[in-house]
């Protein structure tokens, strides 16, 4: 019972943290600019964009669902896709209520529906955040040879508006507090090292990062490598049409080139990694500084851009969340139905 109440008070902190995160981010992107403008730009904007980035959206699920089957396959499971797409739905729909509780909850409603142990499972969903860096990187690579010019813009960009928030010192001494608690931590280890290693916590941790390691060693054993570079690169580029369709939306944006995706892509991606509930306020924030760096390198408007930034991410933010409701929801019932007892 002490235990339930004590897991339930840490996942009503970390949401208070992730909503607080969120608001201060949203505050920052928000403020000094016109809202009219940005209420102008959104009510002009041709939303038959957005389905056709709602399709690519969703595609990317399904896409993902099934590279997922080939990762579970070297380990002798074969899932069916269906139960890939609703637990990947379904631990995505967790990320909204409690940010990275999505990975432990889809491998929990893979163990629900095809008993797939859940330190196996997860290892695969860790290989699938090296791959998905990797596939960032070559986009990163992709907006550094073609849009140099705006990358140096969204860094000078967030710099000023960092250094406005928070003073330098503070960055430095988290950091200093955080790596003098690691160095404790391994101190200690090594001195009671004996006796932690006969603890039942000690030999469950070292089961499950077997486990992981071996959902990791996957990837070696791959049986459909070809198929699996094909399903990664289907959803990176469904990844790139969802964001960059939506420009096409906005007239002030629609000229913006496949190499602004890319780098409008980037950006995002930064954004959504900051744990903020669902990403809400940090790819606010991101797009803001983003489109301002677009726009600084065009030579035009950095503050136009800042506010188009904003109706932008008003658009695409709201959408991402939509998608992964009705594909959670849904996923909800789907999961109940072919769950084994």
């Amino acid at each position: 019972m002490e235990e339930k109440k004590s897991s339930a008070f840490k996942n009503a902190v970390t949401v208070l943290i992730s909503v607080a995160i969120a608001g201060l981010f949203l505050w920052v992107a928000l403020r000094g600019l016109d809202f009219d403008k940005i209420k102008h730009s959104l009510q002009k904007a041709n939303y038959l964009w957005v389905l056709f980035a709602a399709f690519f959206g969703i595609a990317a699920y399904i896409f993902r669902a099934v590279r997922w089957n080939l990762l579970l396959e070297p380990m002798g499971y074969k899932i069916s896709n269906s139960n890939s797409l609703w637990s990947l739905s379904f631990g995505y729909l967790m990320n909204l209520t409690i940010p990275r509780s999505g990975e432990v909850a889809r491998s929990t409603a893979l163990y629900g529906v095809e008993k797939v142990p859940v330190d196996k499972s997860f290892g695969t969903i860790i290989l699938e955040r090296v791959v998905d860096l990797v596939c960032m990187g070559i986009f990163a690579l992709l907006t550094l040879i073609f849009k140099y010019d705006a990358l140096i813009a969204f860094y000078r960009s967030a710099t000023k508006q960092k250094n406005e928030v928070a003073e330098p010192s503070t960055s430095n001494n988290t950091t200093y507090v955080v790596v003098g608690c690691i160095i404790l931590i391994l101190i200690l280890f090594l001195i009671f090292r004996k006796s932690i290693q006969r603890t039942a916590i000690y030999t469950k941790v070292l089961d499950f990062g077997k486990g992981i390691f071996e959902g990791l060693k996957s990837i070696f054993s791959l049986q459909q490598k070809g198929k699996f570079i094909l399903l990664t690169a289907g959803i990176w580029i469904c990844y790139f049409f969802a964001s960059y369709l939506v420009c096409f939306s906005l007239p002030e944006t629609s000229n913006f080139t496949p190499a602004d995706g890319c780098f409008i892509l980037v950006v995002g991606t930064l954004g959504m990694i900051i744990p903020a509930s669902g990403g809400i306020g940090a790819f606010n924030l991101a797009m803001k500084f983003g489109f301002t760096a677009l726009f600084i390198s065009m030579g035009k408007d950095g503050i136009e851009g800042g506010e188009l930034g904003l109706a932008y991410s008003f658009i695409t933010l709201p959408l991402q969340i939509i998608i992964m409701l009705v594909m959670g929801l849904i996923s909800i019932p789907m999961l109940a139905k072919n769950r084994k007892i």
